[in-house]
């Protein structure tokens, strides 16, 4: 008796075994895959992060306004750090990144990017997104300063340089570096792009 109601048990749990692998007529047999979110041209490419100089892709920060900075420790706007670690830590959760870029196109980011990240971080606390050291300008420019120079007519002409990505990547606008990050009009585009959804 016992092994009679074991074998009706075993060939109970087969069948409902079989059943479940079957796919009910009109769905599909394996899950949906995400829709496939899209990648303005601007953050179609990847850089090393600063941090530990691991590959990361632009496209992570698809759907925000992008602050792309040009940055350097020894320059009379440095101080700018905290400007753009105050917008970032304001507007972040309402859609806003900052990416910097080190660079010492202007004689002014000298170190490797280790004392890069330790300056930034032990002096400014900069928490927005960094990389590691590029050039922004001229033939040797990393490809995305090539591209927000290309859209908006103008090139960094100093360390602090500021694009300004809308959050679809239709549009750009440039800031030169006297541009205070928690002054006007930087604050104005800033808050125009985060209204558009």
């Amino acid at each position: 008796m016992q092994a009679s109601a074991l074998r009706t048990l075993l060939l109970g749990m087969l069948c409902c075994g079989l059943l479940l692998a079957v796919s009910p007529p009109g769905q599909a047999a394996t899950p949906a895959t995400p829709a496939p979110t899209t990648c303005s041209g601007f953050l179609q490419q990847t850089f090393l992060r600063l941090q530990d100089e691991k590959p990361q892709s632009l496209c992570q920060y698809s759907g925000k306004v992008v602050v792309v900075v040009n940055t350097a420790s020894f320059c009379g706007f440095t101080s700018q750090y905290q400007g753009l670690e105050a917008l970032y830590a304001k507007y972040k959760e309402r859609g806003l990144v900052v990416l910097g870029f080190p660079s010492n196109d202007f004689s002014q980011e000298t170190g490797s990017n280790k004392e890069i990240a330790d300056f930034c971080e032990n002096t400014f606390g900069v928490k927005f997104p960094m990389f590691t050291k590029t050039s922004v300008t001229g033939k040797d420019a990393n490809p995305l300063f090539k591209q927000l120079s290309a859209k908006t007519g103008t090139t960094p002409r100093w360390n602090f340089y500021k694009y300004v990505i809308a959050r679809d990547g239709s549009s750009v606008t440039s800031f030169n570096s006297k541009a205070d990050p928690s002054g006007q009009p930087f604050l104005t585009e800033i808050e125009k792009q985060l209204a558009v959804r």
